[in-house]
């Protein structure tokens, strides 16, 4: 019997990777305007460049940009980069459609809820409490928690462990086949593959998880 839901954060409960993308648009936007002498295409095919070399979620990513355009860093257009991302980042950031009235029902129903989350702790916190997500989650688990990333099973062992659940009891939700679905069947957690948060989903019936869903609504029916 399923007595929790785990859920992945980024492109499970919220559209990050969009967020990103419009987000960094602004930013480079704002650079050109402050003098940025590239076009908007080369300056974000640079940026997604240095995201894959140092990470999507990385804090200096400003930093480096101008540093490898110019061999130092250009605090001008990393002030206008940064004010202008984080503007957009606040107007745009939200959960997906039905994500709200999907939780408030799952908790009606009695289910017990947990994020398991590869973001950096300050990052998820910021996302979760800026959408006032908190409320719903009896346990949070982010990189920082666990020690590991989800491609170890350490996280979710620690979330089965604070819920005080069995994992044939639990329920993973999340758009990322090697860590939020075949990490969480190793312990035998079942899956919900969320194909609508993935950029590159594979066909259908092909994610390996128990369950796949292009809407979060649909776990509902995956619960029943």
């Amino acid at each position: 019997m399923i007595k929790a839901i785990l859920f992945d954060i980024d492109n499970t409960l919220i559209d990050f990777m969009g967020m990103k993308k419009k987000s960094s648009e602004a930013a480079i936007e704002a650079m050109i305007k402050a003098g940025l002498n590239m076009s908007k295409s080369d300056a974000l095919k640079l940026m997604y460049e240095l995201y894959e070399l140092h990470g999507i979620e990385s804090q200096r990513i400003f930093q480096k940009f101008t540093k490898k355009i110019y061999g130092k860093e250009n605090y001008k257009l990393i002030s206008y980069g940064v004010l202008a991302y984080r503007k957009m980042r606040e107007t745009y950031l939200a959960p997906y459609t039905n994500v709200i009235p999907t939780l408030i029902e799952v908790k009606r129903l009695g289910y017990k809820l947990a994020i398991v989350s590869d973001a950096p702790i300050m990052e998820a916190w910021m996302r979760i409490a800026s959408l006032n997500l908190d409320e719903f989650f009896e346990v949070i688990i982010t990189k920082a928690d666990a020690r590991r990333q989800k491609t170890h099973t350490a996280p979710f062992k620690l979330a089965l462990r604070r819920l005080n659940i069995k994992p044939e009891e639990a329920v993973m939700v999340g758009d990322r086949i090697e860590r939020d679905v075949n990490t969480a069947k190793k312990l035998g957690i079942k899956t919900i593959y969320a194909r609508y948060g993935d950029e590159n989903p594979p066909e259908r019936g092909k994610s390996g998880a128990d369950f796949e869903i292009n809407d979060i609504s649909e776990i509902l029916k995956v619960l029943k």
